[in-house]
């Protein structure tokens, strides 16, 4: 609806079956954004009625229904899923439960991103000293064996 840079809207309810603009079942209320402040009607006896008999709000038709608190502010779609991090504080939690109650003075565990930090740490030290180690082994071991071209390997002199 509306006319040229004039916009106006209608919320319907329309079967999936039938164009955008096209033919609907109900009007539910209307949107009108150029007004200031914007007007938004809505009927919302008619709105829950639909969604309970499961009509699906499109993105834009959600949207208006949640700033006018028909819809809460976030659907929940399904059980929470836990982080990694989570996961292994919690089994890190558990271990400790096992093994009994800490001491008085007991440290302070790291959250989960300072524990990430520190283990990448310890991984980039322990790549570090196999860089650093790995010309040495390889010179060690390859000592006196043949080249593709037939000639042989000398100890590198110090």
């Amino acid at each position: 609806m509306g006319a040229k840079k004039r916009p106006f809207y209608r919320l319907v309810v329309a079967d999936s079956r039938s164009p955008r603009d096209g033919r609907f079942i109900e009007q539910l209320g209307i949107y009108d954004p150029l007004s200031e402040p914007a007007t938004i009607r809505i009927d919302s006896d008619k709105v829950k009625q639909w969604l309970s008999q499961g009509a699906q709000p499109s993105e834009a038709a959600r949207s208006l229904l949640r700033r006018e608190g028909i819809l809460p502010a976030v659907i929940p779609t399904g059980p929470p899923k836990k982080s990694p991090a989570g996961k292994k504080a919690e089994k890190a939690a558990k271990a400790a439960e096992a093994a009994g109650p800490a001491p008085a003075e007991a440290k302070v565990e790291a959250s989960p991103a300072e524990a990430e930090v520190e283990a990448a740490t310890a991984e980039s030290e322990v790549e570090t000293k196999a860089l650093d180690e790995a010309p040495e082994a390889e010179a060690a071991g390859k000592e006196g064996e043949e080249e593709p071209n037939g000639a042989t390997r000398q100890p590198a002199q110090e």
